[in-house]
């Protein structure tokens, strides 16, 4: 395997996201920062983004120009943003791989479905980088809905902390509405929600139907998931623990813990998932929980670009970091 380092650009670094996986770039042992734009702040140095060297963010025009030399692009755009720009990169660099952050390709063909765990390494040039509420739902319901051991009827109440949408300035966002408060939003229209049923049916969840409550937490990073379903007639109640243990025996990021493990504090500042599972008679309670902005964002798109280069899946994934940019 060639030891030449891969040159990897940001695009829109300015963001929360866009921020860490900057970062995480530019620490990387195998992965050089290329470059990173922000039509908001470019002009002003990579030392703005806590980025060590010389450089300045640059604006999102020039991103299609600097991608000449690069093995990979990550967008950290809005999906509109996303639409134009993943399609014009894949045109003038058909050698680049680009993995998108945002909403844009996870419900088409065009792109891979960047959750390592449940779809294996990318066969696409196009990585399409799971939702945050979607990566920790699927790695808890996906072994359980998989393996028959629940009945097709599931709710979910979903936790994340206030980076999960994004930096825009929004009232509801603000310290004063946020503080000391706790509250559902987007009740049967979350845009999470389809991505959630879609890839559940491929893994072996056809039919099953999700009820998803989100809430925002008075919290930087974050997101707990707690999923309620019954056990199938005449499954053993060890089934679904032992299930869960099975299926990520061999994985670098998903553990399987007690239900009192489950928590922000434990995965917050890395790319794990924690996931757990309590049976009394025939409810089921499922527990899951991730850093937003690492597994649920750019550590996810780290890890995606670790496996398209034939690299260790945890290469520079291993000293993360727990302050919210």
């Amino acid at each position: 395997m060639s030891t030449e380092r891969v040159r990897v650009g940001v695009v829109g670094a300015s963001g929360y996201s866009g921020t860490l996986a900057a970062r995480i770039l530019a620490r990387h042992p195998r992965f050089e920062l290329a470059f990173a734009t922000s039509d908001l702040r470019r002009g002003r140095p990579l030392a703005h983004l806590g980025i060590r060297g010389a450089g300045v963010l640059v604006a999102n025009g020039e991103a299609c120009d600097r991608a000449s030399d690069c093995g990979a692009v990550v967008l950290a755009t809005p999906p509109e943003v996303s639409q134009k720009l993943a399609p014009e990169l894949r045109r003038r660099h058909s050698a680049v791989v680009v993995c998108d952050l945002s909403n844009a390709f996870r419900l088409g063909d065009e792109a891979h479905y960047g959750l390592p765990e449940l779809f294996g390494r990318p066969v696409s040039m196009l990585v399409a980088n799971p939702g945050c509420y979607p990566t920790a739902t699927l790695c808890l319901l996906a072994p359980l809905v998989a393996s028959g051991l629940v009945e097709p009827e599931i709710a979910v109440d979903a936790k994340s902390g206030t980076t999960g949408a994004g930096r825009q300035a929004k009232e509801e966002h603000s310290f004063a509405e946020v503080d000391e408060n706790l509250r559902a939003y987007k009740i049967h229209n979350h845009q999470h929600e389809p991505e959630i049923a879609a890839h559940l049916a491929r893994r072996g969840g056809t039919g099953v139907e999700i009820t998803f409550v989100p809430h925002l937490l008075p919290v930087r990073r974050g997101i707990l998931i707690t999923a309620y379903a019954r056990l199938r007639a005449g499954i053993p109640v060890a089934a679904p623990e032992e299930a869960l243990r099975a299926f990520y025996k061999d994985s670098r990021f998903v553990r399987v813990v007690a239900p009192h493990e489950v928590s922000l504090a434990e995965v917050v500042g890395t790319n794990d998932v924690a996931v757990a599972v309590s049976v009394r008679g025939r409810s089921v309670v499922g527990l899951a929980s991730i850093d937003n902005l690492l597994k649920g964002a750019s550590g996810q798109a780290v890890q995606n670009l670790n496996l398209a280069f034939g690299l260790a899946e945890d290469a520079g994934l291993d000293h993360l970091e727990r302050s919210a940019p």
